[in-house]
């Protein structure tokens, strides 16, 4: 057999398929992004920073594995496209490179009642075969094992046209696993009738108590009154039995008003569905204040809040049930089922096992598979979808992650680092925007967007190695080493807030006194008890007179495209008022959602034209160029400007605006001076909610917080999403809060903030049952000279001591 010969001695040529090796950007003009090009280098970890709001999340999600996601739905039939989500094509001139991205963002998971951490990641399907194949007594499939599927049983006729029609008898049967009192929700709820009417008056006398219910409203009150169901004259107390069934549940009835047909409903089933069935966060505020006080949720007495039916829970492998499965925290459960040694199940248990070892591996073994998965905090919920990647043999994927560090203590950071490094050197692509210096070390290639934020930011101010950022003069290069220093001298407490025998969560029967009047840091790993302490445990009020508790938690902002910063904060409010009297005419023609609006767009500035399955057009209205207001509104003027000028305006331009002049308005001047406090004076009044960065979101919430008049402020992880130069001014605000006398408890892992604290308290030492403990209570000087925990060793080493 002959072989062949190479003749050539040198280095055979590249192939052509693999010159492909960066994703090429260039043109980008998303959002805030001025015709931004980068090359992006394949098979590399890069990390793109720059201050918040510098246009990251518009390179990264909204050009770059937006327009990955549109060319990949592209690929299904026009069909398959009408059910999936549309999207529009970046406005970007060349996007090259591109390859199949992965989005794993910070965005909350669903908090459905009946979504839990095992069913959003698998575990629970997996556990309910393995119950159903292996569980003593036997009872059924995997839908025995499953809340969220109810037992059906039926029997009847049905007619089979199948050459000669016939009728024949049929039986179907289906065993769920779902409780019947609860309905696989582990909770019950119970309205208390006493905040809905006072009993002592007669419909006719206003005895209806819920907000919003006038009493001379057409469709609620009156329908009530004037049904001829009821005596309108009668105390609710003196109604007969049948009078107060149909008032409280009586099923939908048509009745005649003043000659109108409405419909008559009893009042539960009524302010169920008026109230009850609407996500809760998205309530007003009022709404929501009546729903916490005339609705209470109690764990299911007949499933003690496990959501099963018995004959689920009676079912045990290893005398365990898949109630007691779900209840056990992770790391235990991992721990238990490679105990199961079961050959017909090998398969099932292998993955099993690798599903559980993920979640103790990227640090949330502390979870346990029945906790709701909107309780989550952003992190935990960005880790958790990472789960289903870790395994994943796909390779040359781009993995996109925002801030996947955030919510995690130092000694979690390296945990992940390794992780964002194995999923590069599979050979895919990471993508990651990201303020930690940590986390920016490890980068083969950084972007570093700005040089400010807002209009000030959208260009590529360094494009390099990390050694090339340390010494290139950008803001991020400049603020990379920075370390803050702890204080000669601590604060005096004014007093102390006790907590007593704390038992929320994993606490251990916690004791502490929380000083008042000093900057308080309460630190620990992830999943140590920090957030069951401040917010699970602190009392809503102090002992002193004025100090209420004003807490800025991580929950997300609820808002469309037409709200915006001038909105969320009430701050349009006295603009409209102000227009309103300087001009004689009604404040509603102010608003862009009420009588101003224009009329072509509907307030909108722009007109959406669907366009079935492929990506909906957005064309600025040409009716009000894109002002949002009617022609005849803009003629009005407030100190030379027109409603649309002002919303155009920035923080800092409006904060001078307000302040002096023929448009001084004192309220709206408070207002924008709490925005620039936290520093979001470049942001525009007018900028839509849904173009705001994780990081402004938060300062937005805390500036609107900074108005209720508390003395204790409560902040769940003030500097997400901040860069490192912002973190200074973050510190500043925090001590004007505490020089005004008040107490600030920030829940922080960041050190800059932690070396910045009066007093310091550590949870831990480890997380789920391994944590719940205080580790240390004192001063950040005591924690960094004892060592005695994993902050202190971590906080040390920030410091340099």
């Amino acid at each position: 057999m002959s072989m062949a010969t190479r003749t050539d001695t040198g280095s055979p040529a590249p192939h052509v398929a693999d010159s492909h090796d960066v994703i090429r950007v260039h043109g980008a003009r998303v959002n805030n992004l001025k015709d931004v090009s980068v090359e992006i280098p394949k098979r590399r970890l890069t990390v793109l920073t720059g201050v918040s709001g510098s246009g990251k999340s518009s390179l990264v999600f909204g050009t770059i594995a937006a327009e990955s996601q549109r060319l990949i739905n592209e690929t299904y039939s026009a069909f398959v496209q009408g059910f999936m989500p549309t999207l529009a094509r970046p406005e970007v001139d060349v996007l090259d490179g591109l390859t199949t991205a992965i989005i794993v963002d910070q965005q909350r998971m669903a908090a459905d009642a009946r979504s839990t951490v095992g069913t959003a990641t698998d575990a629970n399907a997996m556990l309910r075969i393995l119950f159903s194949r292996l569980g003593q007594p036997h009872i059924g499939s995997p839908n025995a094992f499953s809340f969220n599927v109810a037992s059906v049983r039926a029997s009847g006729a049905i007619t089979v046209e199948r050459g000669v029609r016939k009728t024949v008898t049929q039986t179907f049967s289906r065993t769920g696993g779902m409780c019947t009192r609860c309905e696989g929700r582990g909770a019950v709820s119970d309205i208390d009738l006493t905040q809905l009417y006072d009993d002592s008056k007669s419909l006719a006398e206003g005895a209806f108590t819920i907000p919003g219910w006038k009493s001379d409203s057409f469709f609620t009150v009156r329908v009530y009154a004037e049904s001829g169901l009821l005596d309108p004259h009668k105390p609710i107390r003196e109604f007969t039995k049948k009078e107060m069934r149909d008032f409280l549940y009586r099923e939908p009835t048509k009745v005649k008003v003043e000659g109108v047909n409405l419909t008559f409903e009893g009042l539960i089933p009524k302010i169920q569905k008026s109230f009850l069935s609407k996500d809760k966060d998205a309530l007003q505020p009022h709404i929501r204040a009546f729903v916490d006080r005339a609705v209470t949720f109690t764990a299911c007495p007949e499933c003690d809040g496990t959501r099963l039916s018995e004959a689920a829970r009676s079912s045990r492998v290893g005398g365990i049930s898949i109630a007691d499965a779900c209840a056990m925290q992770i790391s235990d459960l991992a721990a238990w089922v490679r105990g199961l040694d079961e050959p017909s199940v090998a398969p099932l248990l292998g993955t099993l096992r690798q599903t559980l070892d993920s979640f103790v591996e990227i640090g949330l073994g502390y979870l346990s598979l029945d906790r709701p998965s909107g309780t989550l905090s952003g992190g935990e919920a960005q880790r958790v979808k990472m789960i289903r990647h870790l395994g994943s043999s796909l390779t040359d994927t781009t993995y996109v992650f925002d801030e996947p560090t955030t919510g995690l203590h130092p000694h979690d950071i390296q945990r992940m680092n390794d992780l964002l490094l194995r999923l590069r050197d599979k050979g895919n692509t990471v993508l990651v925007v990201e303020h930690k210096p940590e986390t920016i070390a490890i980068a083969d290639h950084v972007i570093d967007l700005g040089p400010g934020a807002g209009a000030a930011g959208g260009t590529v101010c360094f494009e390099g190695t990390v050694e090339g950022l340390r010494t290139g003069g950008t803001i991020t290069g400049r603020h990379f080493d920075d370390r803050a220093s702890l204080k000669e001298s601590v604060r005096k407490p004014t007093g102390t807030l006790a907590i007593r025998g704390a038992t929320t969560h994993n606490l251990r029967d916690v004791d502490v006194d929380i000083p008042l009047g000093v900057l308080v840091v309460v630190t620990g790993v992830a999943g140590s008890g920090k957030s069951s302490l401040v917010h699970g445990s602190l009392p809503r009020r102090s002992g002193a007179a004025d100090a209420g508790v004003v807490s800025v938690g991580q929950g997300p902002i609820r808002g469309s495209r037409r709200s915006n910063p001038a909105t969320y904060t009430g701050l349009l409010d006295p603009i409209r008022k102000a227009f309103a009297k300087t001009n004689g005419v009604k404040p509603a023609l102010f608003s862009a959602n009420s009588e101003g609006a224009c009329p072509q767009c509907n307030g909108a500035g722009v007109i959406y034209t669907d366009l079935a399955m492929m990506a909906g057009v957005a064309t600025p209205c040409e009716e009000c160029e894109g002002k949002r207001f009617q022609a005849s509104v803009l003629e009005y003027h407030l100190g030379g400007r027109d409603i649309s000028e002002v919303l155009a305006m920035s923080v800092s331009e409006a904060e001078e605006f307000f302040g002096a002049g023929e448009a001084r308005i004192p309220a709206a001047h408070a207002i924008l001076g709490r925005l620039a406090a936290v520093g979001l004076g470049y942001l525009s009044l007018g900028q839509p909610l849904t173009t705001l960065s994780g990081g402004e979101r938060q300062r937005l919430k805390l500036a609107t917080h900074m108005a209720e008049k508390g003395g204790v402020y409560v902040l769940d992880e003030p500097t997400a999403g901040l860069h490192l130069a912002d973190v200074e001014q973050l510190l500043g605000l925090l001590d004007r809060l505490v020089d005004s006398g008040k107490s600030v408890i920030v829940v922080e892992h960041h050190q800059a903030v932690m070396a910045h604290a009066d007093w310091i308290i550590d949870l831990g030492p480890g997380a789920g049952h391994n944590g719940g403990r205080i580790v240390f209570e004192g001063t950040p000087t005591d924690l960094v000279a004892a060592r005695s925990t994993l902050t202190g060793e971590h906080l040390a080493a920030y410091v340099g001591s």
